[in-house]
């Protein structure tokens, strides 16, 4: 029975991990969900300057950058990289655990398509 409850007890933490990890859950504020089907979620992202988000994770993805900006982005392994972000331009990129911030003087905004598993292969 121990060994039940051990095993229903990591199910849930590992559930709950894996969701509290939602930008949409985490950093509403940053977040929002423009359009949602079985095979992708678009998400519209808004960084005022100085504004940084939590660390949180996207399945693979295309962002559609809207304005002009720089962007500092860390990993859970502490390590960090400014991107400068150009508006127009669009970035394909894997499934990835990061913290954003906006490091410029300026908001920028961008559409980011989250590519559901299983879709877009």
């Amino acid at each position: 029975m121990r060994t039940v409850l051990l095993m229903v007890a990591v199910w849930l933490t590992a559930a709950v991990s894996a969701h509290a990890q939602d930008p949409i859950k985490v950093d509403p504020k940053h977040y929002k969900v423009e359009f949602e089907n079985e095979q992708v979620r678009v998400l519209r992202v808004s960084y005022a300057p100085g504004e940084k988000s939590v660390m949180h994770e996207h399945p693979a993805n295309v962002a559609v950058f809207l304005t002009d900006g720089r962007g500092k982005f860390t990993l859970p392994d502490g390590k960090s990289e400014e991107v400068p972000i150009k508006a127009g331009t669009t970035r394909a990129g894997g499934a990835e655990k990061h913290q954003p911030e906006n490091v410029g003087d300026k908001p920028f905004e961008l559409v980011l398509v989250e590519l559901k598993a299983g879709h877009g292969h």
